[in-house]
């Protein structure tokens, strides 16, 4: 078996979860990760104690379950192996191959001493029957691929080289963590993306849309690539595809902007992309209109478009994005007035608005990000994130922090 690598603060959460009366669903985009954790914590049961017979883990992926197809067959077979001595702890890998799955997980709560532990690699696992049969007994873990700071620990480097190459490589490779055995070849690691975005696409989203055509969403995937962090609405999107020629404009542009739309939802549901909604700062207020989106790993944007170094402003801020929702906030663009700020983010406990660009040397750059946070009337903490290494760590109470630094606080 490959040696495991620790995703401790993902570990962490099931741990805590341990022997809750909730059905624990780490979901994320596929080879992110999910199933070497249920390993990790399969590995943690057997370490603290927890007896072979008292541990059922399967990959639904597997061939060898080839015939649990539908929740019937699925319950016989788990219910005739769950053991009869304290609580056994079920963990299932792909659970979305099995039909209706969610009649039999449910059924396994209420008829023996369990503990269930479920991944799976598209949204639809969590969709309307499942949420409607569990509601409120789950508790959903997403997760993402590496961290800057998990990168760091991923990968052994040459002494010689900086933390800002670091970085860099980290920019230009992603973190998906199956790159670790290509060692930043990039013509392997590119290959081995394509592999994992085509099956994305292939099984995840195709699969269950079978009105969906590959090409449009082809396209779409390319235009939100090219577009990460700037505002657009699915009608703005779907003009754009309208006037490249080969798209006809379907009677009117209301449909090009609701099939926009769905595409879009597909690539969420596949966890490839978020989509964040603006916040009205003064007005406190989300706003329906007009959104951001930003890719779940730059590895796969550099692998459909190359990797354009005069895009790092955006990619920057698309790293910031990941962070905060590593970091459990939930994040909004923020409008105060007429002008933007890049993130306003939020915990039951705290709130942040933070502002993100590559130097803050030039006075009109440095203007143009203080001057949102500025406007903002209310005391919480108001950020700038910038590559800078400079001696002023602060504009009137606005703090300035190195991107990197912040990364790995």
């Amino acid at each position: 078996m490959a040696e495991l690598i620790n995703r401790p603060e993902y570990l962490a959460q099931l741990i805590q979860n341990k022997d809750v009366d909730l059905v624990k669903i780490v979901t994320g985009i596929r080879r992110c990760g999910k199933s070497s954790l249920l390993d990790l914590f399969h590995q943690y049961l057997k370490e603290n104690g927890v007896p072979d017979t008292n541990i059922i883990h399967m990959n639904l992926e597997s061939l060898r379950y080839r015939n649990l197809k539908d929740y019937l067959s699925f319950y016989d077979y788990i219910s005739e192996r769950i053991s009869e001595e304290g609580r056994t702890y079920l963990i299932f890998d792909e659970l979305q191959e099995v039909e209706h799955w969610e009649k039999a997980i449910e059924s396994f709560r209420l008829d023996f001493n369990v503990d269930i532990y479920i991944t799976g690699s598209n949204a639809y696992l969590l969709s309307t029957e499942f949420s409607t049969l569990l509601s409120g007994r789950y508790v959903e873990i997403n997760m993402l691929p590496l961290s800057f700071k998990e990168f760091l620990t991923f990968y052994e480097f040459e002494a010689a080289i900086t933390m800002e190459e670091k970085f860099q490589m980290y920019l230009k490779f992603g973190g998906m963590p199956i790159l670790r055995e290509y060692q930043f070849n990039e013509a392997r690691s590119n290959q081995a993306l394509e592999g994992i975005y085509s099956t994305v696409v292939l099984r995840d989203i195709l699969q269950h849309n079978n009105q969906a055509d590959q090409n449009m969403l082809q396209k779409i995937m390319l235009f939100l690539c090219s577009n990460i962090g700037s505002i657009t609405s699915p009608n703005s999107i779907g003009n754009v595809l309208s006037n490249e020629g080969d798209i006809q404009r379907e009677r009117g542009r209301n449909v090009a902007g609701k099939t926009v739309d769905k595409y879009i939802s597909m690539l969420r549901s596949a966890f490839i992309f978020y989509s964040v909604g603006r916040y009205d700062v003064k007005g406190k207020q989300l706003l329906k209109t007009l959104s951001k989106n930003y890719i779940i790993d730059m590895g796969f944007r550099n692998m459909l478009l190359g990797y354009r170094d005069g895009d790092r402003g955006h990619i920057i801020e698309n790293i910031v994005f990941l962070e905060l929702i590593r970091r459990d906030y939930r994040v909004y663009i923020g409008k105060v007035g007429e002008t933007e700020v890049d993130f306003v983010a939020e915990r039951p406990d705290d709130k942040v608005y933070i502002q993100v660009t590559e130097s803050m040397q030039v006075p009109e750059t440095r203007e143009r990000e203080l001057r949102p946070l500025r406007m903002i009337p209310d005391n919480y903490e108001k950020i700038v994130l910038s590559m800078d290494r400079n001696y002023i760590n602060s504009y009137d109470g606005i703090k300035s922090l190195n991107l990197i630094d912040w990364l790995l606080s």
